[in-house]
């Protein structure tokens, strides 16, 4: 009996011809095929590129004694001498100190909430009774931080706010919220929580429909109780989205927020609401310190920077999915 020769040379041949073919006309067929995602895409590039990257230019203005009148390119170069001035300012252990206690906080208290929330959310089985929460806990998002801080103002209000009155009654005390230094931390935080843990939930939600529900099904016939699913198998299923999450949060520590911060300063409370967003506008813009200011802005995005990557590198050394 004959055994068949196959040539494969021709086999060989012939893929190599239609990959140069795809790369000689590759990008062209593709970009045909979707262009119209490319149109959509095309607001977001031009955003990016002009409120984003394009001010980027302004930042060399850190390293220079800018005067309006001589242009960014005619202030003479300083290097790094605003740096040094702002890290031998008696006012830099005090911001840092206050940006960071308000940071941990958010991130200790706000974020894990966040998670709850959606795992309360999600083990509700009334659909109505879901979409109505969600949509309660969703609305604050919308609001300003000028409206938040207006709802503050009316309900701890001297003599007449109702949590004035009320907290007062119960402690036996006459504190005035607003202008207590020990209590700005505490609203600030409150105000995060009630504005953004909802809104916070729809990411973890989505993460949430993801988990296998086979496993659910077998934990039952397991005899797992509802924590005992949540704990080993929710948690796992949306480990990955938490930890993404958390480098983005770490990232952003020392952004605590300038609208919310500057809204609910006064004289009294300044030794412990001052912080860099607000710093960066007092010195920049009441009293024209641009260079400096920059400097200061450029230290908070580095420091950013440098969390991002090393609590993304942190979670690849413990095998974890990180954000990149």
């Amino acid at each position: 009996m004959a055994i068949p020769v196959i040539d494969t040379r021709a086999g060989e041949r012939a893929p190599s011809t239609a990959s140069a073919s795809r790369k000689r006309g590759g990008f062209s067929v593709h970009f045909a095929h979707y262009k119209w995602l490319y149109l959509l895409l095309l607001p977001g590039v031009v955003y990016f590129a002009v409120f984003r990257y394009a001010p980027m230019y302004g930042v060399s203005i850190a390293f220079k004694d800018y005067v309006p009148f001589l242009g960014i390119n005619g202030s003479p170069w300083v290097g790094l001498q605003h740096f040094q001035d702002f890290f031998s300012n008696p006012d830099f252990p005090r911001l840092l100190g206050n940006t960071l206690i308000l940071a941990f906080l958010n991130l200790g208290i706000a974020f894990p909430l966040t998670i709850v929330l959606a795992l309360l959310l999600n083990e509700v089985r009334l659909s109505i009774l879901k979409r109505t929460v969600q949509t309660l806990v969703y609305i604050p998002h919308f609001l300003s931080w000028t409206i938040v801080a207006s709802l503050s103002f009316l309900l701890f209000a001297l003599d007449f706010g109702p949590l004035f009155l009320f907290l007062n009654s119960v402690m036996g005390t006459n504190t005035d919220f607003l202008s207590d230094p020990n209590w700005f931390r505490t609203l600030i935080v409150l105000q995060e929580i009630w504005k953004n843990t909802g809104w916070g939930t729809i990411i973890f939600l989505a993460a949430l429909a993801t988990v296998d529900q086979d496993q659910y099904e077998a934990a039952i016939i397991d005899g797992a109780g509802r924590f005992r699913r949540v704990w080993h198998i929710t948690l796992p299923g949306i480990r990955s989205t938490i930890i993404v999450m958390l480098i983005l949060a770490i990232g952003q520590m020392l952004n605590t927020g300038f609208e919310q911060i500057y809204l609910m300063t006064n004289a009294l409370n300044r030794s412990v609401a001052d912080v860099f967003d607000t710093y960066v506008y007092f010195v920049g813009i009441t009293q024209g310190a641009y260079s400096y200011s920059t400097a200061v802005g450029l230290f908070k995005a580095v420091v950013g920077i440098v969390l991002i990557f090393g609590t993304n590198a942190l979670a690849k050394r413990f095998n974890q999915s990180g954000l990149f």
